[in-house]
């Protein structure tokens, strides 16, 4: 291994029955250079030092990679906002096909000239609403849906489960304090056709309490879900 190359990010790809290779590593470093500079004129992560976004940023995407499925797949990064986990998991998994949702104009724009600039043939951006886009031809079409800070796991549920085609899931990146989400989450997940909800803890350096929230998909999702944001002002799916 060079100088240049992240231990971390070999082990947890290994870990993964996943190979890293320089150039991989190069892309994901170069990852991080445009994601710190951008994150200068723009609010795109409150990490600031290259330390801390190895780990947190590229170290944390690549703990889904053991959850992905083994051969070629959708993924969709719901809320993608700076990138994480879609560009990482790019990167390492070219057989995979990511498309990045974000809604927000300039970090969607940001995220084009970032798989731009990195070549990654297998990124598409979606400057959309998750709701938009499970209402498009891309509903149910993908194999995952990933997910990291960007709502509860009630909402994540309906925004991430109907773009998810029957057999595949959805990964949610949470804290410890998930648990208090499992039982709205998992009536949300009923309704929009999950299955109950798996924690799997996490192990990365430096950190404690991450987990992957796994919840399958089991069955289609009722034409009605998920609601338009005038339909649901703000009130989770399920709620009591």
């Amino acid at each position: 291994m060079s100088a240049d190359e992240n231990p971390l990010w070999t082990r947890l790809a290994t870990r993964a029955g996943a190979e890293l290779a320089p150039a991989q590593h190069a892309l994901l470093a170069r990852y991080i250079d445009l994601l710190l500079e951008a994150n200068q004129r723009m609010n795109l992560t409150r990490i600031a030092t290259r330390a801390d976004a190895e780990l947190l940023h590229v170290a944390d995407a690549l703990t889904l990679l053991p959850h992905l499925p083994k051969d070629a797949h959708r993924l969709a990064d719901v809320g993608s906002g700076g990138g994480v986990p879609g560009i990482p998991l790019a990167v390492v998994r070219p057989d995979a096909q990511v498309t990045l949702i974000e809604s927000t104009q300039k970090k969607a724009a940001f995220l084009f000239e970032t798989a731009r600039q990195l070549r990654l043939k297998n990124v598409t951006v979606e400057r959309a609403r998750a709701e938009d886009v499970a209402n498009s031809k891309d509903r149910e079409r993908f194999n995952v849906a990933a997910a990291r800070a960007v709502a509860t796991l009630d909402w994540l549920a309906e925004w991430c489960l109907p773009l998810v085609k029957v057999g595949g899931r959805m990964l949610a990146m949470k804290g410890p304090k998930v648990r208090d989400e499992l039982d709205a989450g998992a009536r949300a997940a009923r309704l929009v056709g999950g299955g109950e909800p798996v924690l799997h803890a996490v192990d990365l350096p430096g950190t404690s309490g991450h987990l992957v929230v796994d919840v399958p998909k089991l069955r289609r999702t009722d034409k009605r879900y998920p609601r338009p944001p005038t339909q649901s002002k703000g009130k989770p799916l399920g709620q009591r």
